[in-house]
């Protein structure tokens, strides 16, 4: 499902790991995913991802730690822009 883009797959997927018994865990996760199925079928079926969003808030966090409370938001920012 995850490799070939198969996100109309995922309700059924549900179903069968919410009638296990074996494995609460499993079952619990699955039932949480009901909670917002559109966006985990969407993310499921479409090709887009977040990945490059998600490495410049990777960076943006690994400059203020660096920072470690010195200075302000104003030296931030100059950071984040000259880096």
């Amino acid at each position: 499902m995850l490799t070939h883009l198969q996100g109309d797959r995922l309700p059924a997927w549900i179903e069968a790991a919410g009638a296990t018994t074996e494995r609460p865990s499993l079952c619990h996760f699955a039932q949480h995913l009901l909670r917002d199925l559109d966006a985990v079928t969407a993310g499921l079926t479409l090709p887009w991802n977040s990945g490059v969003v998600e490495g410049h808030v990777n960076r943006i966090k690994m400059l203020k730690c660096q920072m470690f409370g010195r200075a302000g938001f104003e030296l931030l920012r100059r950071r984040v822009l000259l880096a």
